[in-house]
């Protein structure tokens, strides 16, 4: 441990790899939460692959990958947002077709741009190593505007989150609310593909939040929580990479599976603790 403590300030690819995890759960952490609490976790899934539909198209069109799919996972949003809210089409359904056909679209693409893509894999399993100091500042930039966000307009995304219909008796902007968060949702996607992976990134914007809300009921301190578990699995994740030479990704994944494990385990002796008691209390 220690030794990868000092790598990480001797080595700039190893040290982005670890200030991305940082950021990355941030993030995560913070827009998962509203993910879990509005019941999104599909959507956002199906967001993020249809984003790879962007990535097939810049690679073809010889264009940044990343500015492909950031444009597919903001036109995938908004649409999933605006077919639902109009109620043309159900919101699984619109999930399920852009997932679809982003994927097929991003596969077609691919397979018709001349030569190999080198980096493909990468995109859909993620390497953190490969983060540099562009991506961290997009990052920082991200993690600032969703702390922003948050702090003017707390109450409006708390009471969209959870309920969107008494939200607008309070006269509360829920739609320029629900359009702002599906639009962040899409850029935190695209900004963590490199750190996560589309197959693996849906993960680490549901189970810190899922971990957290174990714990809490409150909807701040699921967010703070969910930062706090997403950081230090991602960073966990990094240094079972650098040991045993896995995916940092498919690591961090793990830790919170196990997390998650042991905190449902932790929860349920001390309810089976606290229920002995109490029977002792009352012998």
């Amino acid at each position: 441990m220690i030794e990868f403590i000092q790598e990480i300030f001797s080595y700039r690819f190893l040290g982005n790899a670890a200030l991305a995890a940082v950021l990355s759960g941030i993030a995560c952490g913070i827009i998962g939460t509203y993910i879990v609490s509005r019941r999104l976790v599909f959507m956002s899934g199906g967001i993020t692959h249809a984003s790879f539909g962007g990535i097939g198209i810049a690679y073809y069109l010889g264009a940044n990958p990343l500015v492909g799919a950031l444009i597919f996972a903001v036109c995938s949003a908004i649409g999933i947002e605006l077919f639902s809210r109009k109620g043309r089409i159900s919101e699984d359904a619109a999930t399920g077709i852009l997932w679809s056909v982003g994927m097929s679209v991003g596969i077609i693409f691919v397979f018709l741009t001349p030569g190999y893509a080198p980096n493909l894999m990468s995109f859909l399993f993620g390497n953190i190593l490969l983060v540099d100091r562009v991506n961290l500042l997009w990052l920082c930039a991200l993690d600032a505007g969703l702390l922003l966000l948050l702090g003017l307009c707390y109450r409006a995304i708390v009471y969209t989150a959870f309920d969107r219909e008494f939200a607008a008796t309070q006269r509360l902007p829920v739609a320029m609310i629900g359009y702002a968060m599906m639009i962040l949702i899409a850029i935190t996607i695209v900004l963590n593909i490199k750190t996560m992976g589309i197959v693996l990134l849906m993960s680490l914007l549901t189970m810190p939040a899922v971990i957290a809300g174990t714990m809490t009921r409150d909807y701040k301190r699921i967010t703070i929580w969910s930062c706090v578990i997403g950081s230090a699995a991602t960073l966990v994740g990094l240094y079972v990479s650098y040991v045993s030479n896995v995916p940092s990704g498919a690591a961090a994944i793990a830790v919170l599976a196990v997390a998650y494990g042991l905190t449902k385990a932790t929860l349920w002796m001390m309810r089976k603790c606290n229920g002995n008691r109490a029977i002792i209390s009352r012998e």
